[in-house]
């Protein structure tokens, strides 16, 4: 993220009756089609994924930052995992800080695009670490997202787009760059992006963005359904990804676990972890190493990201 300016099974359960109680058939109808119920995220392939980014920024001068070989390797990484399940990906370059950047945007094919549902997190570090918790955790929630779309052969009805940023951390860059890039036809053909930039805090928060009702709300049924309390996202307003998708007229929404905030005592008595100390005292840090994941917050928003894609894109 960048600097600032001076239980799945009750999940599940929620979500089945609520199509019991709205999809049932009358005497001689067809009964209603039920959307298909997303995939549990294994959160050990998750951290698969972190760990790799760790071993990338550790040969590479310990950071994966932007114009750096350590972001491009990284950059390598996802888009042969993407191109081996079976996307369609496109590397984005552009030119920052007299620097090469990269984004990389991949497509699963089918679904209708003219409703494109995005998933997205930047993928760049700053130059003091690996990053990551910032944004290694979003990044790799997404990546195992798009490659269980692509275990399950999910045909939504929409059509699912992932993207991973550059440069960031220099001001979001590499989104703005894309959104710019666009058309304002294909501009409106997003339904929606869902942003995903710090999701594994080692003394986490339940952060929901508030900036788009629908999307907010799906992010919410899921938490409810876990029986996870969540608060409105504040901290991260402006400093991420969505902030050139909003500014642009297309509806956001996303997930944050906490930065350099401090956890409140109310906050811990309903999430646990300790008052009085930030989300991530290793923000922005070269002490945000693999280390520096909360597991049961990087496994519960891996799981409400698929979710919610699943969600939209039906």
């Amino acid at each position: 993220m960048k600097l600032s300016i001076p239980g799945r099974a009750s999940a599940t359960a929620v979500v089945a009756a609520a199509a019991l109680l709205t999809g049932g058939s009358t005497a001689g109808a067809a009964p209603a089609p039920v959307a298909a119920a997303a995939p549990d995220i294994p959160v050990a392939n998750v951290k698969a994924h972190l760990t790799q980014l760790q071993s990338i920024a550790t040969a590479n001068g310990g950071n994966r930052a932007h114009g750096r070989t350590g972001y491009k390797a990284s950059l390598d990484y996802v888009k042969a995992k993407l191109d081996a399940a079976g996307f369609t990906t496109t590397v984005q370059q552009f030119t920052s800080g007299g620097r090469t950047g990269y984004n990389l945007i991949a497509d699963w094919p089918g679904g209708d695009t003219g409703q494109v549902v995005m998933a997205g997190s930047h993928l760049d570090s700053v130059t003091a670490g690996p990053g990551i918790n910032d944004n290694g955790s979003g990044s790799a929630a997404v990546l195992e997202t798009a490659l269980a779309v692509a275990r399950s052969n999910y045909q939504p009805t929409k059509h699912l787009r992932f993207a991973w940023w550059g440069a960031e951390e220099l001001g979001m860059v590499g989104s703005r760059y894309y959104v710019n890039s666009l058309t304002t036809a294909n501009r409106s053909k997003i339904s929606g992006y869902l942003n995903f930039d710090m999701i594994g805090s080692p003394n986490p928060g339940y952060f929901v963005y508030d900036d788009d009702p629908a999307i907010e709300k799906t992010f919410k049924t899921y938490f409810t359904g876990i029986g996870v309390s969540t608060e409105i996202e504040t901290e991260g307003d402006g400093r991420s990804d969505h902030a050139p998708f909003k500014n642009a007229g297309i509806p956001v929404g996303g997930l944050f676990s906490g930065a350099d905030y401090i956890k409140t005592s109310a906050q811990a008595a309903k999430w646990g972890g300790t008052a009085g100390k930030a989300f991530d005292a290793c923000y922005h840090s070269s002490c945000d190493t693999s280390s520096n994941i909360n597991d049961t917050a990087l496994n519960r928003h891996a799981d409400a990201l698929a979710y919610a894609v699943w969600d939209l894109s039906a």
